[in-house]
């Protein structure tokens, strides 16, 4: 990376960029389309629980907004419906999230969490007309969790995985992230971007930032000299040697 880039990524920037969650907003393709069917059939499941994953960055937090905006608006009063992450649930918790809500998202499971606790929460789901979602990067199946009657229960729940975007979630994705963030696109930046990126919505999304973000600095557009100056920062940043002090 040259001078003018070291010295681009020491300007002080901090552009506030609108995320757009709603139904229109959520994209589907053969990747995601399994996940999509599995909580768009909500209440009609074949139990009281269900897992989506995927890997980071491939709309899980969006398909869950989803299902509680869906499970709001069935009922009249709307009923309770919230999102706990995996990690903030414990043994002095897990009655109240279940005496408050008649559907919740559990979100980033995973094993070395409080697994008693959510065994317990789990079973105060495991009731009519009661719900329980999971999200995860990997399948319950590919954890090991230290209470196995945790894990027996997990595994016997309905999955859905969404795997890394095709090129039609590719080009989907890229339009959109650039329309959070008010850029515009034209159809060979788009094209070049896909022959050129990893399949990959994290990747895609940090890139994205990155053009964002080296656009606003140089007041240019998008052009293909932006699109590989992001693509080279984001190379050099993924080799270099973590920095103890980035965070602070």
């Amino acid at each position: 990376m040259n001078k003018n880039n070291d010295i681009l990524k020491q300007l002080p920037l901090d552009f506030a960029t609108h995320t757009y969650m709603g139904r229109d907003d959520f994209m589907v393709s053969e990747c995601n389309k399994e996940a999509f069917m599995l909580l768009d059939s909500w209440p009609n499941w074949l139990g009281s629980g269900a897992v989506i994953y995927g890997p980071k960055g491939c709309g899980k937090s969006h398909l869950a907004q989803l299902l509680l905006e869906k499970v709001r608006n069935v009922s009249a009063p709307p009923a309770a419906a919230s999102v706990v992450n995996c990690s903030a649930i414990n043994m002095r918790n897990f009655k109240k999230l279940a005496n408050e809500n008649k559907v919740l998202v559990v979100e980033n499971l995973r094993p070395g969490n409080h697994d008693e606790a959510l065994f317990h929460l789990f079973n105060l789901f495991n009731v009519a007309g009661r719900w329980i979602l999971f999200t995860a990067e990997k399948a319950p199946a590919q954890m090991k969790f230290a209470l196995k009657d945790l894990q027996t229960r997990l595994n016997m729940l309905p999955c859905a995985a969404i795997s890394e975007p095709d090129d039609v979630m590719l080009q989907m994705l890229i339009v959109k992230l650039f329309d959070d963030r008010q850029l515009k696109i034209t159809p060979e930046i788009l094209q070049y971007i896909i022959n050129n990126a990893p399949r990959s919505f994290a990747y895609i999304e940090k890139l994205v930032a990155e053009i964002d973000e080296i656009s606003l600095a140089y007041q240019t557009a998008v052009t293909y000299t932006v699109i590989r100056r992001a693509m080279e920062f984001l190379e050099l940043k993924d080799r270099r040697e973590p920095d103890l002090f980035e965070d602070y």
